[in-house]
């Protein structure tokens, strides 16, 4: 056994993290229709104005808005509808004096006309005879060309997340394709002896991998794309073999390997192909956490238990990948709700405790670092800092919602 004899507070480890993950500066052209989430890697602008055309805001009539003045419930004005336009199509007449064109919303204005009357505010009469009740003044229930985006003015600057709303905007523009930031990629390596993959009949003290999935799932939800690696054996030539294939990616994750085993190895190899920054993190759970550089890549060795592992995969590759992909920091969704019983914490390792929601309260959901449920039964978890070994029932805590 070889003891992790110092280990360094959360937030230095993160910081250690951070400065490693240098934001990609590859880019890549997307379809519009497939960019949300994506980060704009160019600055985007409107060759059109939008809207392309002066068009009607409401249903109603077009009209010159000087022959509506006057216009009165007991003394309405008189227009004569000479024709009726509806969205996609182009009128063929211009709107004279004492005329009006009957108009849906979203249909180009005719010409001569410079308002709309609301339906609501006109009456048909005999023929072609359109009554109207209310007088409108200029430019009223109209929207103007380019009202929206002028041509050559910014649509979405470089750098912005892509939301919906934003894809709208190019779409309005016509923007088939867009430069965006490419995703980073993240080899994802399970290790140990007794990991098989799914599927696989289990033999004498082998379990399932687990891992390789969470974190598949994480990488997958904040930027990344996974690329799982085949599991490797607990040998030095496995585990060097390993990075050579995984330094095509951006980012190496281990699983396994980290902890004070001597078949935990990841550190050996560590120090033999690149730096250790870190080895040892005092939280609970994940402390047996190494983490280094070869060839430029940052290496994170996460613990092998499924808890630990997915817990640091929340705290520590996270905010790396989302750094690294140039999406926003994220910040979860947090309810504060009273501690539905007492929870001992350790003191000296800042805590990340499980928690379920239930009957208003928190329920604490942690089992063991082993125990996949404590995650998959939770709803999100509490942090209990290092200082702190006891949270009683009934005080109020933050759970942060996975």
């Amino acid at each position: 056994m070889r003891p992790i004899r110092e280990t360094i507070p959360l937030d230095e480890a993160l910081a250690l993290i951070l400065e490693a993950g240098t934001p990609i500066a590859r880019t890549e052209r997307v379809a519009v229709g497939t960019a949300a989430g994506r980060v704009l890697a160019a600055p985007a602008t409107a060759s059109i104005d939008v809207p392309p055309f002066d068009r009607a805001a409401m249903d109603g009539f077009a009209v010159r808005a000087e022959d509506t003045f006057g216009a009165g419930g007991h003394d309405p004005r008189v227009l004569r509808a000479v024709e009726r336009v509806y969205t996609g199509q182009v009128p063929r007449r211009a709107v004279g004096a004492g005329e009006c064109i009957e108009i849906a919303t979203g249909a180009p204005m005719p010409e001569g006309a410079n308002a709309v009357v609301m339906v609501e505010e006109t009456e048909r009469g005999a023929g072609d005879e359109i009554r109207v009740f209310t007088p409108v003044y200029p430019r009223q229930h109209v929207g103007r060309r380019a009202a929206d985006i002028a041509a050559g003015s910014m649509v979405v600057p470089e750098g912005e997340l892509l939301t919906p709303a934003r894809i709208g905007a190019l779409a309005a523009v016509g923007a088939m394709e867009v430069d965006v930031a490419a995703r980073p990629r993240v080899a994802i390596l399970s290790t140990g002896n007794e990991i098989v993959d799914p599927g696989e009949r289990l033999g004498p003290g082998q379990i399932y991998d687990i891992n390789r999935f969470t974190l598949s799932a994480i990488v997958a939800g904040h930027g990344g794309v996974p690329v799982v690696l085949p599991s490797a054996p607990d040998t030095l030539d496995a585990l060097s073999a390993a990075i050579d294939t995984a330094l095509a990616e951006d980012i190496l994750v281990f699983s396994g390997g980290s902890s004070v085993g001597e078949r935990d190895l990841i550190l050996d190899v560590l120090k033999a192909r690149g730096e250790v920054l870190f080895h040892g993190v005092a939280v609970k759970p994940g402390k047996p956490t190494v983490f280094g550089r070869v060839a430029g890549k940052p290496v994170l060795g996460m613990p092998g238990y499924p808890t630990s592992c997915l817990s640091n995969g929340y705290m520590l590759l996270v905010p790396m990948l989302r750094r690294m992909a140039r999406l926003p920091e994220y910040h979860p969704r947090i309810v504060r709700v009273p501690l539905a019983r007492r929870i001992v914490s350790t003191t000296g390792r800042h805590q990340f405790y499980t928690i379920r929601l239930a009957d208003g309260g928190a329920a604490p959901a942690f089992k063991a670092s082993g125990d996949i449920t404590s995650m998959a039964h939770a709803d999100g978890y509490i942090e209990i800092p290092a200082n702190v070994d006891i949270v009683e029932a009934g005080e109020l805590v933050d759970v942060k919602l996975f």
